[in-house]
């Protein structure tokens, strides 16, 4: 049935995003033939993205395997290409992996409950058109302004302390999943 669910939530927002492409990499330009075959990574001001050296299965693996290792609760995992097969589409392969850690984000939602739209975490893995794996979620620093979380949280601990210890952790995690 949960599995189910995912593919349904899936199928219902792909219409959503059916014209959406991945951003297409920028040429670079170089006289050096090796560099000239590099894939700029995507940008987006909101995002934190990186590449990945493994797929996106592997990649996700890994980092449900470290969210674990480090206290985190994976609570979902969405397979979109699933989703988009479910409805005659298809997509390269495309997954989620929601995780959260009480510690780090109930002191967030106790600041604005409304964090709880952004959490748990999100964090995106996609191959594009290239072959190449990226993976993305949302820099902490703009979920505390989207949240207009500052000053001290209910435990009397700097609002700030808690979006550096989120963004660290994501970049650890992240750079586990994402390396060999």
């Amino acid at each position: 049935m949960r599995n189910t669910v995912f593919v349904l939530a899936a199928a219902l927002f792909l219409p959503l995003t059916a014209g959406a492409q991945t951003p297409k990499p920028a040429p670079v330009a170089t006289t050096n033939p090796a560099a000239a075959k590099l894939v700029k990574a995507p940008t987006d001001n909101n995002l934190v993205i990186r590449e990945s050296a493994n797929s996106v299965k592997d990649t996700l693996d890994k980092l449900a395997k470290a969210a674990e290792a480090k206290g985190a609760k994976v609570v979902a995992r969405v397979d979109h290409a699933a989703g988009a097969k479910a409805v005659g589409a298809e997509m390269k392969p495309t997954e989620v992996l929601m995780f959260g850690n009480p510690k780090l984000g109930t002191p967030v939602m106790l600041g604005n409950v409304r964090a709880g739209l952004d959490l748990p975490l999100k964090v995106l893995a996609w191959e594009d058109a290239t072959g190449k794996v990226w993976v993305a979620y949302t820099k902490p620093a703009v979920l505390q302004s989207r949240y207009r979380l500052v000053g001290k949280d209910a435990a009397g601990k700097e609002q700030a302390a808690n979006f550096k210890a989120i963004a660290d952790a994501l970049d650890g995690l992240t750079g586990a999943a994402t390396s060999k």
